[in-house]
């Protein structure tokens, strides 16, 4: 994830330097999900308050909190170098463009990728558009839109996944991933049917809530 460089033309609180702040992704490996411990999530919410207020720090936070997402995205669809360039260009744009982030209408992981799936869609757009100056360009290397959402989906549910609680995610994991049924999970885990739909609904509910706002 590239370090996010301040220019001569950006706010004062660029030239404080935001550094990389690298941290892994979840990834799903059959019904083994692999995951770093998440911040808790008020801890998330304090940020996207800041963020909304315009609080230096904040920037940062949410740099370190969410570059390595984002800077994935655009790894998956650009090549390493338009990926830096656009990982950059997405918090620069997210905190100057900041008072249109409201966090009681979404959260700002889920604003970040919109951004940053615009960015990558008008930066393919510029690819096919001058494809017939690049001999060496194959077209059909450039994902579609169809295929940028779908990689952003997949990214989107790992980094929800993450952020759920233990339980919830290991009831969202045997349902989804080892086809088992709400009663099975409830002998697996020894919890009361009614607990084991519960903790699957809200969890659904918190996924569909990140990747809507991720749309908007």
């Amino acid at each position: 994830m590239p370090p996010l460089s301040p220019t001569a033309a950006d706010p004062p609180q660029f030239r404080n330097a935001i550094h990389s702040a690298r941290q892994p992704l979840s990834v799903c490996h059959g019904s083994r999900l692999h995951t770093v411990p998440s911040p808790e999530p008020a801890s998330i919410h304090s940020i996207e308050k800041a963020f909304a207020r315009g609080e230096e720090q904040a920037l940062r936070a949410a740099y370190k909190q969410h570059g390595n997402l984002i800077y994935t995205y655009c790894r998956r669809t650009l090549n390493e170098d338009r990926a830096n360039d656009v990982t950059q260009e997405v918090f620069i744009s997210a905190w100057k463009g900041r008072h249109r982030f409201d966090p009681a209408k979404g959260t700002l992981v889920g604003w970040l990728f919109s951004i940053t799936r615009n960015r990558i869609i008008d930066n393919v757009r510029a690819e096919r558009r001058h494809s017939e100056r690049r001999a060496n360009l194959d077209l059909a290397e450039l994902p579609t839109e169809s295929e940028i959402d779908a990689i952003g989906n997949r990214l989107m549910i790992a980094d929800a996944m993450r952020s759920l609680p233990d339980r919830t995610k290991r009831v969202i994991m045997l349902h989804y991933f080892d086809d088992l049924t709400h009663r099975q999970i409830a002998e697996r885990m020894s919890l009361p049917l009614g607990t084991v739909k519960s903790l699957l609904r809200r969890g659904l509910l918190q996924i569909r809530h990140l990747l809507e706002s991720a749309h908007e």
